[in-house]
This record gives C-alpha cells, structure tokens and sequence, in this order.
C-alpha cells in the first residue's frame, strides 16, 4: 500500500511521537508499506508521522546518497522506538530536502557521527554508530519522530525567505509527483 506524505502544516508533524508497544498490529506490513511508499516517492528515508502515524518507526535506505567511493555502503534499515544516545564530530553542511516539504531544499548543519540504540521488525534490540551521509540520513528522520521540521534547523532569515513557499505547500499549492495529504487543503472541504 502506498500513503499519502503528510504536508507541511499538518499538527501530526510537529508533535512527538509515541513508542510503539510490542503487540502493535501489522507492524511488518506497516514497514513494508512504508518502504514502498518512501519509494514511490523517490525518498530515502520515511517517517511515521509523515504518513499521519504519530509513533516512534522510521525506514531508511541511504544507498542512493552514496557516492562513487562509498557505493554499497548505504543502509536500508527500519528504526523501532530508537533514541539517539550520542552525537559526535565535526558539524557538516548539506542541502536537504523532505517529502512533506516538495520543493524546498536548504543546507542544515549535523554532527557528522551518531550512536542509536534501537528495535528492529523482529524487536531484537540493537545499538550502532553511523556516520556521514547514513547518520544525517537518520538525524533527519529521527528529528521526525521528535516532531522537528529541517527548516526548524534554520536560522531566522532563512526561515522568513521560504515562508511564503511553506505556506503554499499546506495549502496544496505545490507539484509532487507522490500522493498528499494538505492540512489547509483539507479544512476548506
């Protein structure tokens, strides 16, 4: 099945997630069918909250953002209950971008390493260190569950020159070559 990507403006964005319990129905099916939609939508990451589920479960593949040197060392990983235990290195820029937010992309700076303790699909408990392009990868999903935007990493100016693009964005005034789901769009219905 592939969801909707939930659109700037929408509360389920900006709120903290829950933990998901062990007995949560069909949550391989959920898994999968959030790969596929992070697929369709030629992502490479996916949060719950950006499929309107407010728990703490994210998809990554980070191989599509390796380069020619780091090529087959891209993660393809589903993140249960995870919490970020450390951050460390030098802070590192980069464009990024984010399905519910089509069409806007701004360079936010991240530690470039992170430890995360973690469930995986069959609740075996894990804790790992990523770095570079597959740490930011899960930064940004991981600020997703904590009901954190990447243009809330920017600073003031920034925000105020992308605002009027935010808006529009909420209010379904944007292309996207994925399904949606726009918060304003909805209320006028």
């Amino acid at each position: 099945m592939i969801y909707p990507i939930v659109a700037y403006g929408d509360p389920v964005l900006k709120k903290e997630a829950e933990d998901i319990p062990q007995d949560f129905p069909d949550l391989k099916e959920l898994i999968e069918d959030m790969y596929t939609t992070m697929y369709h939508a030629h992502g490479v990451g996916l949060a719950a909250p950006q499929i309107g589920k407010s728990i703490r479960l994210f998809v990554i593949d980070s191989e599509p953002m390796m380069d020619d040197k780091d090529e087959g060392k891209g993660v393809k990983k589903a993140f249960i209950n995870p919490e970020i235990i450390e951050e460390d290195g030098e802070e590192w820029g980069f464009e990024e971008g984010c399905l519910s937010i089509p069409g806007v992309r701004e360079t936010v700076y991240r530690p470039e390493r992170i430890v995360i303790n973690y469930f995986d699909e069959e609740w075996n408990e894990h804790t790992d260190t990523y770095d570079g392009m597959t740490a930011r990868v899960i930064q940004h999903e991981y600020d997703h569950i904590e009901g954190i935007l990447f243009t809330d990493h920017l600073n003031g100016l920034k925000k105020r020159l992308i605002k009027n693009k935010l808006i529009k964005i909420s209010k379904g005034e944007v292309d996207a070559d994925y399904k949606m789901k726009f918060p304003a769009a909805d209320k006028r219905r």
